[in-house]
């Protein structure tokens, strides 16, 4: 089956927002088959999103991350929106989000919170700046204009959903697709949507501090498997400024006395700027691999683009 909209919901003891969640999704995409995948909730949320009426189903392996796999293998359908079960994120953009996928062929539309409420309704500061840096860095190290890098409200492409390799298994996937999207030059669309805190007596599964880290770590990890001849070549420069400082004292010293007196040194410096070299030439080299896998990935968005057209055919 081939659904024409899923509404995606990860969830983790979400019991307080869940219904409100389902039934807003239902009151704004009618047509729409909503699935909640349950991660191990203790909280009876699973009970509560079946009584609603939506596909429940389980994901063992704790994290987003893992939920987010296991919905994207399973699930088929023309267009996906997926939506956090805490009532953060309002309905009413459902409908907008889900038209740029299905009638302007985006391949994923970011719900932007940090344009309109979000600095105002959350009271996590650090959060506001963890999602400004955040925002900032893969802005300027893949040269791209994206929002809100780690929003939870996202609708999506089939052809996107069915490449996209997830690797992450927390908080971390939302910016793992947002790299993966601007990489492999998928087109992107930002609507501005507004953000509500979550409601009294709802915890966050945020953590702060460990998944902030998460995050950055996933920035840096991304940056050099993405931008690998960028990545190493920075550092081969940073080397080479390195071991030149100080070469410099040893060529003056020789040029005076005609003897090198640092021979330690010496060694040390070589060995800096062979390292530099070598790094250069795996920039070089990674880099010519990445162009190849990027060739590989289009053959692979045709094939999963032609399994499209089949599906589509199938429900006719």
């Amino acid at each position: 089956m081939l659904d024409k909209i899923a509404v995606l919901i990860p969830c983790y003891n979400e019991s307080k927002s869940i219904a409100k969640v389902i039934q807003d999704m239902k009151r704004e995409l009618p047509e729409a088959t909503i699935y909640v995948y349950d991660n191990n909730s203790i909280d009876g949320t699973d009970e509560i999103a079946r009584e609603e009426g939506a596909v429940v189903r389980y994901e063992h392996q704790q994290g987003k991350g893992n939920v987010i796999r296991s919905m994207f293998r399973d699930i088929d359908a023309r267009c996906y929106i997926m939506v956090d079960g805490d009532d953060t994120y309002p309905a009413e953009y459902a409908r907008e989000m889900c038209d740029k996928v299905l009638n302007d062929r985006t391949d994923m539309v970011v719900g932007d919170r940090l344009s309109s409420t979000y600095f105002t309704e959350n009271k996590r500061p650090f959060h506001n700046f963890g999602n400004t840096i955040v925002r900032g860095f893969i802005n300027h190290l893949f040269h791209s204009d994206i929002k809100d890098i780690m929003t939870g409200y996202r609708a999506m492409s089939y052809r996107f959903v069915k490449t996209f390799p997830v690797l992450s298994r927390n908080f971390e996937i939302e910016t793992e697709m947002t790299i993966h999207a601007i990489d492999k030059k998928m087109q992107v669309d930002n609507v501005i949507v507004e953000y509500r805190d979550r409601q009294e007596g709802s915890e966050s599964k945020l953590n702060t501090y460990s998944d902030g880290a998460k995050v950055l770590k996933t920035i840096f990890r991304m940056y050099k498997d993405y931008k690998p001849l960028q990545f190493f070549s920075a550092i081969a420069a940073f080397l080479f400024i390195l071991g030149s400082v100080f070469f410099i004292p040893i060529l003056t010293k020789y040029i005076e006395a005609g003897i090198v007196t640092r021979i330690p040194s010496l060694v040390v410096v070589c060995f800096v700027i062979l390292t530099a070299i070598i790094c250069w030439f795996s920039g070089i080299i990674l880099s010519t691999l990445v162009h190849q896998h990027k060739q590989s990935f289009e053959f692979e968005l045709n094939t999963v683009s032609d399994r499209f057209k089949e599906l589509c055919d199938k429900e006719k």
